[in-house]
């Protein structure tokens, strides 16, 4: 059935390695145990595989850290619109971790101002100035900041972690310090957890990027996917999402929100 549904919204998928990276055995043990963690997160995106991609974790009981910003979907009013609501309420029913990526998904593009009055040149993916250069000043930056995770209260019923994520990631000492300062510590990912759904398939399959992330992943790695890319011919999630996991899994790996992690657990946070 998820394979028809998939072939009809014109996804690509090797069902045959689909099906056997799906049998491998899984340690149920090393879930409790969890001397192995991993910290799954996403970022928003078109929205379109948000819906599959929540089976998924229900279906493997992963819990993740969503990092959330308003942006353009394919169905609806924006990834933090009405239209996705349900979908945040349940997604914070079954204890996922929230955190900001900025209201605008506003993209750093170099520091301006000082130390003393920080400022920075930024571009927007998303609402009136989407695709436009202009100056933000740390208190806007903050506000963005703020923005993004007081809806994440509203949708889900959670209070966000005192997180956030740069669009692209893209930073500096200036803006994570602006950011300190109004209460976010920012949030990267590991080399081996950038699951390579930005990339493009006619270069990276899927079936490559599987298996490059279950070769170099390891215990305390934060990944990082996307709630649908644009620009990905042949979509990642949910194709590698479940296999992903289960393969994990049976490496003894266990997932964690970023709410367990050493360095951003809330007792850690000052």
């Amino acid at each position: 059935m998820r394979e028809a549904i998939m072939r009809r919204m014109g996804w690509t998928v090797n069902v045959s390695f689909l099906i056997a990276a799906c049998a491998l055995p899984v340690s149920a043990s090393a879930q409790y145990d969890c001397k192995k963690p991993l910290y799954l997160t996403f970022d928003t995106g078109h929205m379109e595989v948000a819906p599959l991609i929540a089976d998924v974790l229900q279906r493997q009981q992963v819990r993740v850290t969503f990092f959330a910003a308003q942006e353009p979907t394919k169905q609806g009013d924006g990834s933090l619109g009405a239209h996705w609501a349900a979908w945040w309420r349940a997604r914070g029913a079954e204890g996922h971790a929230f955190a900001s990526h900025t209201w605008n998904h506003v993209y750093w593009r170099a520091d301006l101002g000082d130390a003393a009055a920080p400022a920075f040149r930024v571009r927007p993916s998303a609402g009136p100035r989407q695709g436009r250069d202009f100056t933000m000043g740390a208190p806007e930056y903050c506000e963005e900041l703020g923005r993004a995770a007081d809806r994440l209260q509203t949708l889900t019923g959670q209070k966000p972690l005192p997180l956030f994520r740069a669009p692209g990631g893209k930073t500096s000492p200036q803006l994570l310090a602006s950011a300190k300062a109004c209460g976010y510590t920012h949030v990267g990912w590991a080399p081996a957890g950038f699951l390579g759904d930005e990339l493009p398939s006619e270069k990276f399959s899927n079936v490559a990027l599987l298996r490059k992330a279950l070769q170099d992943i390891r215990s305390g790695d934060i990944l990082m996917a996307h709630l649908g890319i644009w620009s990905r011919k042949d979509a990642w999630a949910p194709a590698v999402l479940e296999p992903l996991i289960v393969g994990l899994k049976a490496k003894g790996f266990c997932f964690r929100t970023l709410r367990e992690h050493p360095d951003y657990a809330a007792g850690q946070l000052r």
